[in-house]
């Protein structure tokens, strides 16, 4: 098994709000795969005293551990209990009801010798190889189909979309949330690799348009994780018009987990 991982703040001045981790239990039969995109809160409060690379923390250290502990509970429910034992960390002292309470998109893979299970939840991708080299994407894509015009403002987001019915969904101190993500099971004789990206990584594709996902995955697997994230990193520094970015951060943070079976 191969396995690489890059993450790279979008400023080095800043903390990564990304989280990413592998799994490998020590029996040697199977794995996961955990990787978060923290959402990061516009100016104001939030509700909370914590931090968003806290949060990710805590919330990409239960998944993880439960993802490999627990190996025949569904990785909806591990999703589940992992947001209710970070917010069962800070209900005390911070109010998890404020729309902007930190929170994270979601990606989760778990294999076993017979089946590979996923879970995304929110912008960041999945990207499955089968043997026969077709890369499947597995995206939540109910921000990207919103219409510019409902995301004109934070504000507007908060009131309106932000995990409420008919906009999308984040993990945050809501367990019920997990229910929304999108999931599913693969044959493990189906997947030979895959690769797990925030959207800072997912740039490459979504925004820039320098080619498709299975490009993209294969870019990640001849020349590695971190060579996805330095093509990103070129990119933004030539589009000083903004031709590509429009009002999108110069710089995001950006994760990529491969997994080679």
């Amino acid at each position: 098994m191969r396995t690489e991982l890059a993450s790279e703040p979008g400023d080095a001045d800043r903390a990564n709000e990304d989280f990413a981790s592998v799994g490998l239990p020590a029996s040697g039969q199977g794995g996961s795969v955990v990787v978060l995109d923290g959402v990061t809160p516009p100016k104001g409060g939030t509700g909370c005293l914590h931090s968003v690379p806290w949060f990710t923390a805590r919330l990409g250290g239960a998944l993880t551990e439960l993802t490999v502990s627990l190996p025949d509970v569904p990785l909806v429910d591990a999703l589940s209990r992992a947001i209710a034992r970070t917010a069962e960390a800070h209900a005390s002292t911070c109010d998890l009801s404020h729309p902007r309470a930190p929170q994270a998109t979601v990606v989760a893979a778990r294999w076993s010798p017979e089946t590979v299970e996923y879970l995304v939840l929110s912008d960041s991708a999945l990207l499955v190889e089968s043997p026969d080299g077709v890369v499947t994407p597995f995206l939540d894509d109910r921000l990207a189909l919103l219409p510019r015009s409902a995301l004109a403002t934070a504000a507007l987001v908060d009131s309106t979309l932000r995990n409420k019915e008919g906009g999308f969904f984040t993990a945050a101190a809501d367990p019920s949330v997990a229910r929304r993500a999108v999931t599913g099971s693969l044959s493990r004789c189906e997947v030979r690799a895959l690769a797990a990206l925030t959207d800072g990584a997912t740039r490459w594709v979504e925004r820039f348009e320098e080619g498709d996902w299975t490009d993209c995955f294969h870019l990640v697997r001849k020349e590695g994780p971190q060579a996805l994230v330095d093509r990103v990193r070129m990119l933004e520094r030539a589009d000083s018009a903004r031709s590509f970015l429009g009002r999108g951060k110069t710089h995001d943070d950006a994760t990529v987990v491969y997994v080679e079976f």
